[in-house]
Order: structure tokens, then sequence, then C-alpha cells
């Protein structure tokens, strides 16, 4: 084993993790010789139980380390990797699920995205962009529904979907306030821009900027993305460098299983998680896990590198393992049985009653106008979803709280590592779940929902954030909103 590492020693100098040079820190031969150095650990017991032992410690591990987690086959140490997975799960954010939303702006797209049916060689679907107005209808109903954080999605267009539509968009979605409804942060999956375009978003008020790499395989990432801006692949995957360089310091990573061989855009996705914590000093606040499925255009044949259900919840323990202290997201592309699975192992914020097409919240779609980027696995309404976390002991959250206080970037880092954040994270779910319960749930989330916070307010450590959280409580059931820690 001694020897293995100082052969892994000797390999990690050939690539730069603090480089801002793409094809540096997302060294394709690093990737090859940690693909071959897994392969050939896969069975080493002794190895894989001292890396369960290591990840134990909570401090994660690296790409290499949690490669070799992803490819043991011996089923008794895949059960302790779950269970870890698991373990993590609880310690850094209980039982905690952050709720959030879809919202898109527009369709229109000059890339020619393979995988994509937004690509601008599509004929077939139904292509718009929502003005001011259709915004506002947009938001309010997504505020009916009880939602207070979105994440903003529009195609590649300089011409219909500049930066100014989007910053104008953002002002308007802060600016709709209806009954009790707010959407307190919005953050926002654009494509990749420029550092001055990334400062505008930052002084917009956005939460965290998300951008999918789809693939870190450059070859493969070239032929899936073969016109349009978003071919370049070094600008594509520098943009989190220019995003922190604009001072957006809560980022979101993501690939697109199935786009490629999952082995390697997993490790990918750990070195650039990487790469953000050694050149800037924080890494990603989330990190997004979809899965290629069918959509308009989109035939899932095409694609043979598509993923198990086994695979998937492997890859998100393993991911939980290796970065014990980043949120992650799944949407409403997989199943509720799937969501449930990985919910356990790692997932810690999940989108409810989304709709993937432009309008499709205040307006229902007729079928000869499709505009939605996907199909929707998970159909349920937002209040089924919140009923069904509440039956499963999770305590569905809508809390917003450290963007709105500050507590971003490094600041969230060193609260989280320090496990200070539980003061904040326990009452702030609790209390804005009483929101979404005293305004929106039917009886029987109502119901479930009390339940669970009389006995989720027993598990406050601190009396004094206690006797605070249970005051404003009491406030929320007499009228007043919007109490936070």
């Amino acid at each position: 084993m001694d020897i293995q590492f100082l052969i892994y020693e000797e390999i990690i100098k050939m690539y730069k993790p603090k480089s801002r040079i793409a094809e540096e820190y997302i060294s394709h031969s690093e990737i090859m010789e940690t693909l071959e150095y897994a392969r050939e650990n896969k069975n080493n017991r002794s190895l894989i139980e001292s890396l369960i032992e290591k990840a134990a410690l909570c401090q994660g591990l690296s790409h290499r380390e949690a490669a070799v987690l992803l490819e043991c086959e011996e089923a008794d140490l895949i059960e302790r990797i779950y269970q870890l997975a698991r373990d993590i799960k609880q310690k850094f954010y209980g039982n905690r699920i952050v709720m959030f939303a879809p919202l898109y702006l527009s369709n229109y797209c000059v890339n020619g995205c393979v995988y994509c049916p937004y690509h601008f060689k599509n004929k077939t679907i139904h292509r718009k962009k929502l003005t001011q107005d259709e915004i506002a209808r947009e938001v309010i109903a997504l505020q009916d529904m009880g939602h207070k954080r979105l994440a903003l999605e529009a195609g590649e267009d300089p011409r219909n979907n500049p930066i100014e539509y989007i910053l104008e968009s953002i002002q308007t979605i802060y600016g709709i306030h209806h009954k009790n409804g707010a959407i307190r942060r919005v953050n926002v999956n654009i494509a990749a821009t420029t550092v001055e375009n990334y400062r505008k978003l930052k002084d917009a008020g956005i939460g965290t900027y998300i951008l999918f790499q789809e693939t870190y395989h450059k070859e493969n990432y070239e032929a899936l993305h073969p016109t349009g801006p978003k071919s370049n692949y070094a600008y594509h995957t520098e943009a989190m460098d220019r995003a922190m360089k604009g001072g957006i310091d809560d980022v979101g990573l993501g690939v697109l299983f199935g786009l490629n061989t999952y082995k390697y855009d997993f490790v990918g996705l750990l070195m650039h998680a990487e790469h953000l914590e050694a050149a800037f000093g924080v890494g990603p606040h989330t990190i997004s896990v979809p899965r290629i499925c069918p959509a308009e255009d989109i035939a899932l044949q095409s694609f043979p590198d598509a993923i198990s259900d086994d695979i998937f919840c492997k890859i998100v323990a393993v991911i939980r393992i290796a970065v014990p202290y980043t949120g992650m997201i799944i949407s409403t592309r997989e199943s509720a049985a799937t969501r449930k699975k990985v919910l356990e192992l790692g997932v810690s914020q999940i989108s409810g009653g989304s709709r993937t097409s432009v309008g499709g919240y205040a307006t229902p779609e007729i079928p000869e106008e499709n505009s939605a980027q996907f199909d929707i696995s998970d159909t349920r309404t937002l209040d089924e979803v919140v009923n069904w976390l509440l039956e499963l002991g999770h305590l569905p959250s809508f809390c917003t709280a450290c963007y709105r206080a500050g507590r971003t970037g490094d600041r969230f880092m060193s609260l989280v590592k320090t496990g200070q954040i539980a003061n904040c994270c326990a009452p702030n779910a609790l209390m804005t779940l009483k929101e979404y319960l005293q305004d929106y749930a039917s009886s029987d989330t109502y119901t479930k929902g009390i339940k669970l916070i009389e006995e989720e307010i027993k598990h406050i450590p601190n009396p004094k954030i206690k006797e605070i959280a249970l005051r404003n409580l009491k406030e929320i059931e007499e009228g007043k909103r919007d109490f936070r820690f």
C-alpha cells in the first residue's frame, strides 16, 4: 500500500490543481491514471477499508481515493460505503431537504448541443421567450405553490437572451410580492460568460451560479458541442474561475451522467472541486447529478453510456463521502423511487412541482407547443412532494437565510466545517416549513408538518436559539413572516 501511495504522489505532480488553465487542472492523463489505479485496486480490501476509515473523519477524499471506492466490487464494503454516506449526510445536513424550482425564461439557443432539444437545428420545438409580465405571472404561480427559491434557466442566445434580459428578469422576480409569497433567492444557471457579467449577476443579488460541465472529456465534449459558443471547452470549463473573480463565491458544479463514461466524469467532477478549493480556498457550494433522459428530438438510444439506478446511487454515495461539505442537488428528471434512494445517500436539495417548459407554471402547455428541455419523471405537486418528505421523516426547508445574511463562500464553509451552521439551519428550516404549512399546505400535509416541527424543536441544542425559534413559530401563526437566524 505504501508503494501505491508513493506512485500516486508522483503522478499527482503531473497535473496542476491550482492552475487557471482547464486542461492542467482537469488533466486527461491524471484521470486515465486514476481510473487505471482504481481498477487495479477494486478488490484491495486493506486499501478500501483504510479509505473508508479516512472518509469517516469527514475531511473528504481525493479524486483518486474516491475513484477506488467507486470501483469497489466487494458487497460488504459497498454497504459500508453506503452507510458512511448516510452517516455523513446526517452529520452535516440532518434530515433537512432544501426545496427549489427551476424557472425557464427562454429556450432560444444558438448552440448545437446534440443531447439538448434546445439545439438551434431543432425545428420541432416551440421557441418561446417570456416577457417581464409573463415572468411576473410565473413568479406569482410559483409563490402560490409555496416556493421561495428559484433556479433561473435560459438557452444561450446573445440576441434573444442577453445579460441585460437576465438581469431585468432577476429584478422582476425579486420585485413580486403576492399575498405572503416572495422569492427570496434566485440561483442562476445560464451559459458561461465574462467576469464583467458575473459581477453584474453578483450585484443583482443572485445566490449560487450553476453551470454543468456536461462532460470533462475534452474530445467527447467537442463532439457533443459541434457548434456555437459552448463548443469552446476551455472557456466553458474555466467559467467558475471567472465567476469567482467576479465576486460570486457560491458556485455549483455538475455533469450530465450518460454523455460520457461515468467513471471519467466522476473523477473530472471531483478534480474540478479540488481546483476551486486549491485556487480560491472554497470548493463548490453544490454539485448536481443529472442523468441523460428522453426529451423532444432526443433519444436515449443515442447515448450508450447511460447509467443504471444502482450505479447512480453509488455515484451519489461516493460524492457525499468525497466532498462532505457540499450540497447535492437532484431534479425531477428522476422518479420518486430513485429520489427516495439518493436522499438517504447524500442529496440535500430537490425540486418539487417543477416545469421544464417556458411559461409552464402560469399556463398549462398544449402538446403542439412543447417548449420543455426534458421530460419530467416526478410529476407530483410541491405539496405532494412535501407531504412525501414528511412521511419519510425528512424536514422540507424553504430557507434562504445564508445568502441573505452574507454567509456564502468561505464564510459558509467555515461554519459548516465547525458544525456551527446547525445553530442556523435547523431553526431556519423549521420556521420556513411553518410558513409553508400556514400559507400553502393541504390539511394532511399541515398535520404531518406540525407534528414534525414539534418533534424537531426538541433537538435544538442551544437553549437561547430554541427559545427564539419557539417564539418565532408562534408569531408565524399570528401572521408574521420571514424570521431567520
